[in-house]
């Protein structure tokens, strides 16, 4: 998983700066507003998102909707694959999901992982794990390199 994209960070220091500056990205992120959420890169091509859910995430039936296990799965997917490239913001093209278990109140973990791609396509899968240890959900995305620098974003500032 340490392979890097052409224009990737091409150094230790480099890749953590990179790492920091997407937490601080996805920390900044209006839509993460909604979510009690954190995410954690630790290396290239994986990350972490750290999250709890409660009932303001129920549907009708009294599980956690679907859009809450959308937004953890292709986040952790994205920013793992986005750890590769350090000029542009990458986009989500497509995302497939499977659901496992019913997601009830409590913390759970969503994880990332770099496929695949390397230039223009990247392909990574996610899975959210429950606070047991089990996993409720799996998703793959592809996603791809858009005309978006990193460095226009707001929150994306890589350390002086």
């Amino acid at each position: 998983m340490n392979d890097r994209s052409a224009d990737g960070p091409q150094d230790a220091g480099g890749a953590q700066e990179h790492f920091r500056a997407l937490e601080r990205l996805y920390a900044e992120a209006p839509i993460n507003r909604l979510f009690n959420s954190r995410l954690e890169i630790a290396d290239a091509g994986m990350a972490r998102i750290f999250f709890t859910v409660d009932e303001r995430y129920y549907h009708a039936a009294g599980a956690v909707h679907g859009t809450a296990y959308f937004k953890m799965l292709d986040d952790a997917a994205f920013y793992a694959a986005n750890s590769l490239v350090s000029d542009r913001f990458i986009l989500t093209t497509a995302f497939n999901l499977l659901f496992t278990k019913p997601l009830k109140s409590g913390p759970v973990i969503a994880e990332g992982r770099w496929v695949s791609g390397k230039r223009r396509v990247f392909v990574a899968d996610s899975r959210l794990v429950d606070d047991e240890g089990e996993e409720i959900a799996r998703g793959t995305g592809t996603f791809m390199r858009s005309h978006i620098p990193l460095a226009s974003l707001p929150g994306y500032k890589k350390d002086d």
